[in-house]
């Protein structure tokens, strides 16, 4: 089955591309929508450029969690505020699937629980409701499960949405807002003037804006790579499939061992190989690997790995690198990054969730895709100015970017606006892949 948003359907927004505006946004997914409804509402003139469809990558094609469980320390205050922000706009804009239902993650043996208690010691400091579920909270709140885990960690506060319908409709909302949007509308490169940033070249021409914020997703770093700004950015494929409509055994999110899963509003659940990535080997794979060695070394196992990416994918051998303004890029070669899914992953969680519940029956996939996550050596996002004046990035979300982009969104409309950002930002600086600090890796939960 196709994928929910692709380039088939027609375009929501194909406004002519304005002359000027105070901020240029480039990319259409959560975190993009998400500063551009938050500058609209300062008054500002905010433009998104997305090249194919908005929220057609990973902000549409992840498990659909609002998670704080389990975030790096330096998110989770973040993360808080994105769970209001969150409500907020569904109190503004109306029913956009957001539910509060908790999420789970199940401990197979001591060194998970070790974990995850570690980890819940500072998340309480911070104001986390966490707490661990021992066996007979588990039964109760799982019932019909087959397996037998030794606890849980549980944040009966985290949400949950369908990303694909969550994220148009708060692109609508930021339209509504004052923010313009334009679809099939490549970014080629940076426009400047003496070093500075003065807008942005596209396919449809240029536009004038004294700033810009990237938030290209996988797209990101080959981007900026032609702008003169590295950052160490792979895209890791992950597989998700949706089940029929099947008795609610759980109306959250879980994750155990090898099998995630949560409740979806059409009655079915939304199923994902958890802790298991693909990455196709290409140019920045090799110029990276040495910042990648401590991720490699704590999860040797939690990915495979793939000889080539398909033709015009970001790190493609045959992706050009460079590009100008006055000639098609690789981002108008490619509206969607739409890789296929891993179909015997598809059936291995399928026979999982079946396994784990067998009150269910037969448990039929009735869609499957995959999508690119933009993932960095520690885990955690670049969120900062880059070394071109007037420009911002926010990129590098690993697979988090759906659940915290209401707040991230928020913060860049303070950054570039000179607003109050409200958190502290060092952890997600760019310049701590070349300042010669030592990488920390975010939480192993």
């Amino acid at each position: 089955m196709v994928f929910p948003i692709h380039m088939g359907l027609a375009a929501e927004y194909d406004s002519p591309l304005p002359e000027e505006a105070d901020v240029v946004i480039i990319g259409g997914g959560v975190i993009g929508v998400s500063a551009a409804y938050y500058l609209a509402r300062k008054g500002l003139r905010a433009v998104v450029l997305e090249k194919g469809r908005i929220a057609g990558e990973q902000s549409s094609r992840n498990w659909g969690w609002i998670r704080q469980q389990g975030r790096d320390l330096a998110e989770l205050p973040i993360m808080m505020e994105a769970n209001r922000l969150w409500k907020e706009i569904a109190a503004e804009i109306g029913d956009i699937g957001l539910r509060t239902c908790g999420l789970t993650y199940f401990a197979s043996d001591e060194a998970d629980e070790a974990r995850y208690e570690a980890w819940l010691g500072d998340a309480r400091e911070i104001g986390a409701d966490s707490r661990m579920l021992s066996q007979a909270e588990i039964g109760d709140m799982f019932p019909g499960m087959t397996k037998t885990f030794r606890g849980a960690l549980h944040t009966p506060s985290d949400m949950r949405a369908e990303p694909f319908v969550t994220v148009p409709a708060l692109a609508r909302a930021a339209v509504q807002a004052g923010a313009v949007i334009l679809e099939g509308c490549a970014a080629r490169v940076l426009d400047r003037e003496g070093g500075k940033v003065c807008g942005v070249v596209t396919e449809k021409g240029r536009i004038r804006a004294p700033e810009v914020i990237m938030a290209g997703g996988a797209w990101s770093a080959l981007f900026l790579r032609n702008e003169g700004v590295n950052i160490p950015q792979l895209s890791v494929r992950a597989t998700v499939a949706t089940t029929n409509a099947v008795p609610d055994v759980h109306g959250g999110g879980a994750v155990g061992d090898s099998l995630a899963f949560r409740r979806r509003e059409d009655g079915g659940y939304t199923l994902a190989s958890a802790g298991y990535h693909e990455i196709y080997i290409g140019p920045d794979s090799f110029r990276h690997f040495p910042t990648y060695v401590p991720q490699l070394i704590r999860e040797p196992f939690a990915r495979a790995y793939k000889p080539m990416a398909p033709k015009g994918f970001p790190d493609a051998w045959g992706t050009k690198r460079r590009f100008s303004g006055d000639a098609p890029t690789p981002f108008e070669a490619m509206r969607i990054l739409d890789p296929e899914p891993n179909h015997k992953i598809v059936e291995q969680i399928r026979a999982e969730f079946e396994a784990l519940f067998p009150q269910l029956g037969k448990v039929e996939v009735i869609n499957s895709w995959a999508g690119m996550i933009d993932s960095l050596p520690d885990i955690v996002p670049v969120v900062d100015r880059a070394p071109v004046a007037g420009l911002s990035i926010c990129t590098g979300m690993c697979g988090h970017g759906f659940g915290i982009g209401p707040a991230f969104g928020r913060v860049m409309a303070d950054m570039v606006t000179g607003g109050e950002i409200g958190h502290d930002l060092s952890r997600f600086r760019l310049s701590r892949f070349t300042d010669g600090s030592k990488l920390e890796l975010g939480p192993d939960i």
